[in-house]
């Protein structure tokens, strides 16, 4: 993989007859991976001389910085100068905003572990020198994401909003203005010296969510995004309404990033007529370590005995299969019906109401993690970062 070069472009100001500063600086990276140095090093945000919040973008990629090829026909990427052109009123808000941009930028399809890890380094290197992150994300992969940010960044005091759009920043439609916009400020929220919002979340279409309860469910609509089982922790009209009773309390601890993830994972989602061809080549995959099993209704799953044989022989081989259900709402309840009080004997896991994205996520954190097999099971039926609820 290229290193990401540390060598970074001109800043660029705003002009001085506008409220507040929009500098931009952008590191060369692979697609997969980015690295920058912070534009504010050696500033603490506990120590600055202004209370203007600082807030730092991490342009990713995405439908937000997209343009038509006039020979193709075809979106493709352009760089985050273009998107700050098209958003004057950033510099309105009064707020001091820099710029960490991939260079180029990476469609959200092309998301990784790797890059992951990455995102959670750059926000842990300019922890100390902002109030805030936005990170500007492609839509499809945004709620995968948020979740793996929500457990790599374990204690966060400090918001991560992810954004994006549906259309194109220079589509006179676009829904990135107002997305960005409202994100920033978000971001910026604090009252009491603290945040308003301390952990990891999507912001689109007028809705704040809890980032690893966020599943994108419309290819179509500015409202592409819901939490069928956790409430919207804010949303923006007039005036941006926080709903404070379902935000996550400001830890006690200091801010620790985690730096591995483990993507030994496999899907086993099952339907009417599947093979066993099928299910042995999921759970037999070579080095798989968990496999997510995604079942009818509160975690239902077919009884003939040769499929209710292959996980037993795959859960004593040692693989860890973690029960959710294909529903967007509601919960797995394992045992509950006849048809699944098999898997909860064998030692299925339960993955009660978690999306599909944060199971996955959770589960390459915590395999990452080299934690016993009875310590595993543990955490993964605990809520780490408000991702589930249990009861």
């Amino acid at each position: 993989m290229r290193k990401a070069s540390r060598k970074s472009r001109p800043t660029i100001k705003s002009s001085p007859d506008q409220e507040g500063t929009l500098h931009h600086r952008s590191a060369a990276t692979s697609k997969s991976a980015a690295t920058t140095k912070s534009a504010a090093t050696g500033k603490s945000a506990a120590n600055r001389r202004t209370a203007i919040p600082r807030i730092l973008i991490i342009y990713t990629g995405g439908t937000v910085g997209m343009v038509m090829d006039a020979a193709t026909g075809a979106l493709k990427p352009i760089g985050f100068k273009e998107i700050r052109d098209n958003i004057p009123e950033i510099v309105k808000l009064g707020y001091e905003v820099e710029v960490h941009a991939f260079n180029p930028p990476m469609d959200s399809s092309n998301m990784h572990p790797d890059v992951w890890v990455e995102l959670a380094g750059i926000i842990e290197k300019n922890y100390e020198a902002y109030d805030g992150f936005v990170i500007l994300h492609g839509s499809d992969t945004m709620a995968f994401t948020a979740s793996a940010l929500s457990f790599l960044l374990e204690n966060l005091s400090k918001p991560v909003i992810l954004t994006g759009s549906q259309l194109p920043i220079g589509e006179i439609r676009t829904d990135a203005k107002e997305n960005i916009i409202t994100a920033l400020e978000i971001a910026a929220a604090r009252k009491g010296g603290k945040a308003l919002v301390p952990e990891v979340c999507i912001y689109f279409d007028y809705q704040l969510f809890r980032g690893n309860r966020s599943k994108k469910y419309n290819a179509e609509k500015f409202e592409a995004f819901y939490s069928m089982n956790y409430p919207p922790l804010a949303e923006a009209g007039i005036t941006i309404k926080y709903q404070r009773q379902f935000i996550l309390k400001h830890p006690e601890a200091g801010l620790k990033v985690h730096r591995r993830m483990d993507p030994s994972v496999g899907v086993l989602k099952v339907f009417p007529g599947i093979t066993p061809a099928t299910v042995e080549a999921v759970l037999g995959t070579p080095g798989i370590r968990a496999v997510i099993l995604e079942t009818f209704g509160s975690g239902n799953a077919t009884t003939v005995p040769w499929f209710l044989a292959a996980l037993r022989a795959a859960i004593k081989r040692g693989v860890l299969v973690i029960d959710i259900t294909q529903c967007d709402g509601g919960a797995v309840e394992l045992g509950r019906y006849e048809t699944s009080i098999d898997l909860k004997e064998m030692g299925v896991v339960s993955g009660h109401d978690m999306t599909f994205e944060a199971t996955l996520a959770k589960l390459m954190f915590l395999l990452a993690q080299k934690h016993s097999r009875v310590r595993l099971k543990e955490l993964l039926e605990t809520s780490l970062r408000g991702e589930l609820t249990i009861g």
